[in-house]
């Protein structure tokens, strides 16, 4: 599939998505566990799975693989079998490794500044390697990479409105110097990927 129009596309190889997908959701998932360190949440999907983990001690990456489930159906009908196969394997990616990560990382003694600021470097460089080899993290990402190929609306936009909407839960949910310095993490990731993910350049297909 196409996921942006002009100038012509070069083709990915089947090893170069792969590595580009690795490299993807590992960036994301040690990116979260900045944000477990300093108990801040996010954006998107992983904000939703992250606000009912913490008060439920439920485990985060299921929470996070299941709030996906409902978003492949349009991934399907929209943008076909090879994007949905792509990005039911990230999410599966990265739901494991954010739970793997803590038996071989520990992070202690982070200031949430730091720990927002990392993860949004992290996370929005994470998910442009997704984005540029035809993959995302599912939910949130499906709609904004179908919006934009289809009428131009950039993708870091659209994300910026859903995190509108889980920072406003946040708020009712976690102390506002929380919410605050997890707001900061958003703003950085989506900031990298509107500035950097454009229908006038990057666009190679798989």
């Amino acid at each position: 599939m196409i996921l942006l129009d002009t100038p012509p596309p070069d083709r990915h190889s089947l090893a170069e998505d792969v590595q580009g997908i690795l490299i993807g959701t590992t960036l994301v998932a040690l990116g979260i566990q900045f944000l477990r360190a300093s108990e801040l949440i996010t954006g998107q999907i992983a904000g939703l799975a992250l606000i009912v983990s913490y008060p439920t001690n439920w485990n985060f990456g299921a929470a996070f693989f299941v709030l996906n489930l409902p978003f492949y159906a349009l991934a399907i009908r929209q943008m076909g079998w090879t994007f949905t196969v792509k990005n039911f394997i990230a999410v599966t990616l990265m739901s494991s490794m954010v739970e793997l990560m803590p038996y071989v990382l520990t992070i202690s003694e982070l200031h949430p500044a730091v720990g927002a600021a990392l993860f949004g470097i992290l996370a929005g460089i994470g998910l442009l390697s997704l984005f540029w080899h035809g993959a995302t993290l599912g939910g949130v990402g499906i709609v904004a990479l179908w919006l934009q190929d289809r009428n131009g609306f950039k993708a870091g936009n659209t994300q910026l409105i859903f995190d509108a909407l889980v920072f406003a839960l946040a708020l009712l949910l976690f102390a506002p110097d929380r919410v605050a310095w997890s707001l900061l993490g958003a703003v950085i990731l989506n900031v990298i990927i509107t500035v950097n993910h454009r229908r006038d350049r990057y666009i190679a297909k798989s």
